[in-house]
């Protein structure tokens, strides 16, 4: 990473999430969720998010978008050993590099015996572009791995977890996004000529304004989001009291 990505204030990725099993609905994804709230909490801002299928071009493309926009780009999907896992692939054309096989991963899927036609599909697993470097797998199977600012793992999610928690105080983070958050039972056309007051306010705090409704109650949850402690509890005083001159009641406070 260069000396001007550690410098900066906010250090940003996106989400790659490839699979055809994801655009059909059959697996519901959790990993984003995962990967947002983790990279969040070391000082990454996860900026970008798609869901692309088991297109090589789809795959390339997007790949190539992210990490120029992106400081980190993390893919999920497509490592497997079946014909449609062609992550590894669109990772070495999107550097164009080739793929190798990676004794270090080779290793690991040898370690499980099994006929030699289900030994070579097991096999593609260890295909890696070459240059790339391994990222650790604690549930005790095959590696992802990483090349340059990508880092591509698993769609399993246990899998993935495993592998995203041993990047912990590898990557290089910026300042930690932070919240508050407050609710109330009114309509946020009620309060939304002082929302936009207060958000012209604090231009570097994202203020959010999500309806809900409780106990045949229509209300509105709103959640500010900076880096900076002091205007995040400056703001949701401005919010309280927004919401008191509004004839109501702030609700479910919440600081993290």
């Amino acid at each position: 990473m260069s000396t001007q990505q550690q410098n900066k204030a906010t250090v940003t990725a996106g989400v790659l999430i490839i699979g055809n099993e994801i655009l059909s609905g059959r697996t519901q994804d959790t990993n984003l969720n995962h990967i947002a709230r983790s990279l969040g909490e070391w000082g990454i801002q996860v900026r970008e998010a798609r869901v692309v299928p088991d297109v090589e071009p789809h795959v390339v493309n997007s790949v190539n978008e992210m990490r120029a926009t992106f400081d980190y780009v993390f893919t999920t999907g497509g490592i497997g050993p079946t014909h449609d896992d062609i992550t590894a692939d669109c990772i070495a054309a999107a550097f164009g590099v080739e793929l190798v096989v990676s004794d270090e991963i080779a290793a690991v899927i040898q370690q499980r015996p099994a006929p030699a036609d289900v030994m070579e599909s097991r096999m593609r697993m260890a295909r890696i572009p070459k240059g790339a470097s391994l990222i650790a797998n604690s549930t005790g199977g095959p590696q992802g791995f990483r090349i340059d600012n990508v880092f591509v793992m698993a769609g399993i999610p246990r899998v993935m977890q495993a592998m995203l928690e041993n990047l912990e105080g590898e990557l290089e983070g910026g300042a930690v996004v932070r919240s508050r958050s407050v609710s109330a039972y009114l309509g946020e056309s009620q309060i939304a000529a002082a929302l936009a007051e207060i958000q012209a306010r604090y231009p570097d705090i994202d203020l959010g304004s999500y309806p809900f409704v409780r106990d045949n109650h229509y209300g509105a949850s709103l959640v500010m989001r900076g880096t900076d402690p002091a205007q995040l509890d400056a703001m949701l005083e401005d919010v309280k009291a927004a919401i008191v001159a509004a004839g109501e009641t702030p609700r479910d406070i919440v600081a993290e």
